[in-house]
């Protein structure tokens, strides 16, 4: 009988971690949820942070160990692209609505996560720097009406937010690209498995993890507190950019459907983020 208890455990622990994998891999496509802060919540981000940073070197004793949450994760990012390109082809107002209504229920958690290590007057001054910056930018990309054309070119980028999404916690790529208008091409291409998207994004997010891994786990680990701070103000004002405020008031009937929307987004983060405290943390 002890023996089958023992049997069970590390097959209990591959099922958790490869539930896990598919969470994080939704975060990282879902808008308002990021990969690397359910890799934090989930305990796993420093080793998945040491993996990429020297993959040649933790790959024996990482890989194994993260095996299930990499299977998990690809997983849950290829398996939900082309729910999301529909509905956001369909629906693209409530689909909006939902997605803000994630990012506002996850922020408490963003929040509580940035101030792990405490919080200093820095911490509140990277935050509204940041939170600045990214309304100016995007502000006056729409005042100056700039339309950007999907091409191989902004699929690097979009790569090279993907991965940011997951090395820097807090970073939910969606974020960027949703006030951009690259987020539904970008979705659909990964969805549809376009040899277009699927290279120029996976060279974008190679590149980025070669480049920015180590300098991020730096950072993270010497300016934890005013590094995640500067990134809620980033996804703050990057979701008041997406809020389809014209939605609202077009009618009675559509302003009901988008509060619903809203409000069922809110729910589903937090009752993620109860749902996430439930598992153990390395």
């Amino acid at each position: 009988m002890n023996r089958s208890k023992t049997d069970s455990q590390p097959r209990a622990f591959f099922l958790i971690r490869l539930l896990q994998g598919a969470l994080i891999g939704l975060g990282a496509v879902l808008p308002g949820i990021s990969g690397g802060v359910l890799c934090v919540i989930f305990g796993i981000y420093r080793p998945v942070m040491e993996l990429l940073s020297s993959p040649f070197k933790r790959f024996r004793t990482h890989v194994p160990r993260l095996l299930p949450v990499i299977i998990g994760a690809a997983v849950g990012f290829l398996g939900i692209a082309n729910l999301l390109a529909f509905f956001l082809e369909k629906y693209p107002d409530p689909s909006v609505c939902v997605f803000v209504g994630l990012i506002a229920g996850m922020l408490p958690s963003l929040m509580r996560e940035a101030g792990q290590e405490g919080r200093s007057a820095g911490s509140w001054i990277s935050m509204v720097i940041a939170f600045l910056v990214i309304m100016i930018l995007l502000t006056s990309l729409n005042v100056l009406n700039v339309e950007i054309r999907p091409n191989t070119g902004w699929y690097v980028f979009c790569g090279f937010c993907l991965a940011l999404s997951i090395i820097a916690p807090g970073m939910s790529f969606s974020t960027l690209l949703m006030p951009l208008g690259l987020y539904t091409p970008f979705v659909d291409g990964l969805g549809h498995l376009d040899l277009q998207v699927l290279c120029a994004s996976g060279i974008g997010a190679v590149v980025t993890v070669v480049c920015l891994a180590k300098g991020v786990d730096a950072l993270f680990r010497n300016y934890y507190s005013c590094a995640f701070h500067a990134i809620v103000g980033i996804v703050t004002a990057a979701t008041i950019m997406i809020i389809p405020v014209k939605s609202f008031t077009a009618s009675a009937g559509s302003m009901l459907v988008n509060i619903v929307c809203l409000a069922a987004g809110i729910v589903c983060a937090l009752a993620l983020d109860k749902f996430n405290s439930r598992f153990p943390k390395e």
